[in-house]
């Protein structure tokens, strides 16, 4: 697997994962998603993400 797929799972798992606590638990935790989608809009303009630096040192290839 490589960064971008790891990336690309690791956003979805956590926006699913955030919409089903928002809908059982709390709406607060739209929050989380927007932060998320955040993320994932500002790695489109920057091409950097913290997830990616943490996934590189974890070993993950390129």
């Amino acid at each position: 697997m490589t960064v971008n797929r790891a990336l690309r799972a690791a956003a979805g798992t956590f926006i699913l994962l955030s919409l089903l606590l928002a809908w059982l638990h709390s709406p607060n935790w739209l929050f989380f998603t927007a932060f998320v989608g955040f993320n994932l809009l500002q790695s489109a303009f920057t091409d950097w993400c913290p997830l990616m630096t943490l996934l590189r040192k974890a070993g993950i290839k390129d």
